[in-house]
């Protein structure tokens, strides 16, 4: 009797453990990360007899955890993809917005810009005309700055949330880590009977690192785990946890670099940081947001440069020369601001480089490094974005020299450089925050030009004379005012007076000659009729000869005949400038004379859209693999009620029958005991 109720006994409690661990799996169905339990039922030894082996009960040997590695580790690379592709996609869509937005965008202010400017040239002496396009370039200017505070706010914010994502980063490194000590000090580990809740909580933690950044998992002994970076390094043994950070940026004193301390010694991982939130973040900011720091900035230096030129070359209302537009992009401090010493360099770290934009048309939106080698006086340039190397040589001896790019010069001022120093470029980065607007006075906007030319009274032939261009009013090499216009309201060596005379192999010659009777160039040049005659050379380096402007002469001059070329004086209603000015907006004057302004940030909003619209794809194919192995992880580990009802009848039943069996084990008992009385 005695084996026939411990048989029932045994089946009681194994199937009432069958029960509590269904129980346990009905309950924790929606339990994030939890994985089904099974209750793994074993024969109990049996009696051996004469008759043969009588059974002995039942027992559990084990409740198993019902999860397939191999599936966790999709479900980790799987969210690492989405964790980053949603990040990327929901800064890129911020930038994408801001800059496509019609209120927040650039393009109707300078649409706006340029029309007001062609307006004005219809009525130059107009000054509620005048305060319009005054207006609208102010407008200009608070675009570019707004924007580029927006982009410094997402800057900010990108930091904001790399500081914040590490700081959860490490948090689940430490509680990997103390798992990993309290799994393998659990009881019956060593025998294969796993802490089934302790495992979840270290797979629920992994798949939320995963998250962040991309991990590689491998298991060691005790059921521990280590978790590494891609490349290696360790960010878990066993129950020592590494600990991410993040600092200022030694190139860069805006950004931050991402670090890994282990053991005392800390590492600049940058490169290592792929995947998951943090790696979605880190290439926003190098793939998106610097480059568009970059463009805006070329477009703003474009825009000031050009119109800034075109306006010194006219006069203004009150018989002046028009001065500079916009802020001027190569003051001493603007220049010196383009160059930013690495932290890193050694000592004295007082080499001092500055940067001059030399020509806005072939300027790229982009960052460079220089990097000097051997003994401080060799260098190298390179490109950031793409690596490549632009340009190598070596210092004179003082170092005071130039390093020639296409649109700008690395200007080396002096101080001493060291092997190993390194300087960040950045020719555009800051121009859009800079740009200022210049002229305050509906007066001093130059619309005229300021010269102008008359035929000779006494002239027979049929030779006529342009209005003529202006080139320049400073000598490009030293910046100083050209002779002729060294004299506010006037020619100085005017007026200029151009005489043709016969002779020449075609029969006719002319000279120019200033107002003491100087000749500017050669004297008796030839003319040939039948097409535009320049008086002038174009070429600033011919000394006396360049005076800054070309004037054109076409038909057939008579011998004696002459033309003089003076200042504008009361050419108040001249709109010659105005219309060069405004002709600007549609000219190709960016990208090496193939995009306008719009063009170029066109340009921009079209480069961070595509990006966008790509995110967006990678965004939702991302989401679509983790949804799958999502589904995957569930049909194996996950809680299906149904199964687990008729389970929990199964083993209700089993109860009973095994209560049963007790029953009519005791019945027995009873009968044998009534058989002695």
């Amino acid at each position: 009797m005695a084996g026939l109720i411990g048989i029932g006994l045994s089946g009681v409690l194994s199937h009432q453990t069958a029960l509590n661990t269904t129980g346990n799996n009905i309950t924790n169905a929606n339990t994030p990360g939890y994985s089904r339990q099974e209750v793994m039922f074993e024969t109990q030894t049996g009696q051996r007899t004469g008759a043969g082996t009588i059974g002995s009960g039942v027992t559990i040997s084990n409740i198993r955890r019902l999860a397939d590695e191999y599936l966790s580790q999709q479900l980790r690379e799987d969210n690492t993809l989405y964790g980053e592709q949603e990040t990327l996609n929901s800064e890129l869509s911020r930038l994408d917005n801001l800059l496509g937005g019609e209120t927040t965008g650039l393009s109707n202010a300078l649409n706006n810009f340029f029309a007001s400017l062609q307006n004005a040239a219809e009525d130059p002496t107009s000054l509620p005309q005048r305060q319009l396009v005054l207006s609208e370039a102010q407008q200009i200017v608070n675009r570019f700055q707004a924007l580029n505070e927006e982009f410094i706010q997402q800057r900010e914010s990108v930091k904001t949330q790399m500081q914040q994502g590490v700081a959860d980063a490490n948090s689940l490194l430490k509680s990997i880590a103390e798992l990993n000590q309290a799994i393998s000090e659990s009881p019956g580990v060593a025998q294969g009977l796993m802490p089934n809740e302790l495992l979840d909580q270290r797979d629920e933690k992994l798949k939320e690192l995963a998250g962040l950044i991309s991990i590689k998992v491998s298991k060691t002994e005790g059921s521990q785990v280590n978790v590494s970076l891609s490349n290696g390094l360790a960010l878990v043994v066993g129950n020592n946890a590494a600990t991410l950070g993040t600092t200022k940026s030694d190139e860069d004193p805006s950004r931050l670099d991402f670090t890994l301390t282990n053991g005392g010694r800390t590492l600049n991982i940058n490169e290592q940081v792929t995947g998951g939130k943090l790696g979605g973040l880190y290439y926003f900011d190098n793939q998106a947001l610097k480059p568009a720091f970059d463009e805006l900035g070329r477009i703003a230096i474009a825009l000031s440069d050009t119109m800034n030129h075109q306006h010194e070359i006219g006069m203004d209302l009150e018989g002046d020369l028009g001065g500079l537009f916009f802020s001027d992009i190569n003051s001493l401090e603007a220049q010196r601001s383009r160059v930013i010493p690495n932290a890193n360099n050694q000592l004295p770290q007082n080499g001092q480089l500055a940067v001059e934009i030399t020509d806005s048309a072939k300027l790229g939106g982009g960052s460079y490094t220089i990097q000097f080698s051997g003994d401080g006086r060799s260098f190298e340039v390179t490109d950031n974005l793409t690596g490549e190397s632009l340009s190598q040589g070596r210092l004179p001896d003082p170092v005071q020299s130039e390093i020639s790019l296409p649109g700008f010069n690395i200007r080396v001022e002096g101080g001493t450089f060291n092997a190993g120093d390194k300087y960040l470029i950045q020719p555009t980065r800051s121009a859009a925050e800079n740009i200022g607007l210049e002229v305050s006075r509906e007066e001093d906007l130059a619309f005229a030009s300021p010269i102008r030319a008359a035929a000779g009274d006494q002239n027979i032939g049929t030779g006529e004379i342009d209005q003529g261009t202006m080139l320049n009013v400073r000598n490009p090499f030293t910046n100083s005012l050209l002779p002729g216009f060294q004299s506010a309201g006037e020619l100085a060596n005017g007026p200029l007076t151009v005489t043709f005379a016969s002779g020449g192999p075609t029969g006719l010659t002319f000279t120019v000659t200033d107002a003491g009777g100087t000749a500017i160039g050669a004297a008796n040049q030839p003319y040939t009729a039948g097409q535009a005659n320049e008086l002038f050379t174009d070429d600033p380096a011919a000394g006396a000869a360049y005076q800054g402007f070309q004037f054109r002469v076409t038909g057939e001059p008579a011998p004696g005949d002459t033309f003089s070329i003076d200042y504008n004086s009361n050419g108040v209603s001249d709109n010659r400038n105005a219309e060069l000015l405004a002709a600007l907006g549609t000219a190709n004057t960016m990208n090496n004379g193939t995009q306008n302004f719009t063009e170029g940030y066109a340009g921009l909003v079209e480069d961070i859209g595509v990006k966008t619209r790509q995110s967006q794809l990678d965004m939702d194919a991302s989401k679509t693999l983790l949804e799958q192995s999502t589904a995957q992880r569930e049909s194996v580990s996950g809680v299906n009620l149904d199964e687990e009802a008729g389970k929990l009848i199964q083993y209700q039943a089993a109860y009973n029958a095994s209560a049963q069996v007790m029953s009519v084990a005791q019945d027995l008992f009873d009968t044998l005991l009534g058989t002695f009385r």
